[in-house]
């Protein structure tokens, strides 16, 4: 089990007219991730709430803001207790066994256009060994065929813009490689959690978008950017794309700031200091 502890500060100016904010910064509360505690604060009064999304479990902060500075201040500490498995020993699941949960993460969509990538996905892995070791190939073949580069795509960057230009941050290659899973009737889903133990080269910690993909009887990780730690990784949402796992969703004119995040491995419990490392082992933070 590894201990992590988390803070986000995230800064705005909202514009006279006001703003409406969803937030999606909890930290998730799943079988095998444990918020021990929390903290919110914001700077302005205002009432808000936390609801959870009923088909993700994502947690939702919700308030309205008047003009003026708005910062948000989330902090907190969970245990990390991953399933580990064997890769050789995780089989794919023929859709006519998916549970229903799943179902909805072989689709295409808005960003994940599966369904113009499956020539691609039949030629190069639809003859492959079915089982983790397939997606782990998908994960490979995207991270040797892109290059992370900071701002080198928008709001509008689809998996096939990615695979077209060959460059992108972890959003696109999450994306790319979702939209390849989903080729071949493998159901992956978008999830944000930070990058932990990234390279200070990149720049500043932030938001960090990975892959689950559903194999045998649960949702394994895969990291297709390669920048980060799987093992260190905590996640705040899930969802069939970015479209709907913004760490932030703005109803409103504001001026946004860069977000400052802090993630670190602290002692567990037992006073032992666990810290993550790169594990050539399955992973998994599902129940």
């Amino acid at each position: 089990m590894i201990r992590l502890q988390i803070a986000i500060q995230l800064d705005y100016e909202v514009a006279a007219t006001g703003s409406d904010f969803v937030f999606n910064i909890h930290a998730a509360q799943t079988a095998r991730q444990h918020v021990l505690d929390e903290q919110l604060t914001l700077s302005q009064p205002v009432a808000y709430r936390v609801e959870k999304e009923p088909c993700s479990g994502n947690r939702l902060l919700r308030f309205s803001a008047p003009p003026g500075q708005l910062q948000v201040n989330y902090r907190a500490t969970l245990d990390v207790d991953h399933f580990i498995s064997s890769p050789e020993l995780i089989p794919e699941v023929p859709v006519a066994k998916l549970p229903p949960e799943a179902l909805v993460y072989i689709y295409p969509s808005r960003y994940c256009p599966s369904d113009r990538l499956h020539q691609l996905a039949m030629r190069e892995f639809g003859s492959r060994w079915q089982g983790y070791s397939r997606v782990q190939g998908i994960c490979d073949w995207v991270r040797e065929r892109t290059t992370f580069a900071s701002n080198t795509s928008t709001s509008q960057t689809s998996a096939l813009d990615t695979l077209l230009d060959q460059t992108g941050v972890c959003r696109d290659f999450a994306h790319l490689m979702i939209a390849l899973c989903r080729a071949i009737n493998i159901p992956a889903r978008f999830a944000t959690g930070i990058d932990y133990g990234a390279d200070p080269a990149l720049g500043p910690t932030d938001f960090h978008a990975y892959v689950e993909a559903y194999l045998g009887d649960r949702w394994y990780m895969f990291d297709p950017s390669g920048t980060a730690i799987p093992m260190g990784f905590m996640r705040f949402g899930i969802g069939r794309d970015a479209a709907d796992t913004a760490f932030a969703t703005i109803f409103g004119s504001v001026k946004t700031h860069a977000p400052v995040i802090d993630i670190q491995a602290i002692a567990g419990a037992d006073g032992r200091l666990r810290q993550p490392f790169h594990c050539g082992r399955a992973l998994s933070t599902d129940g």
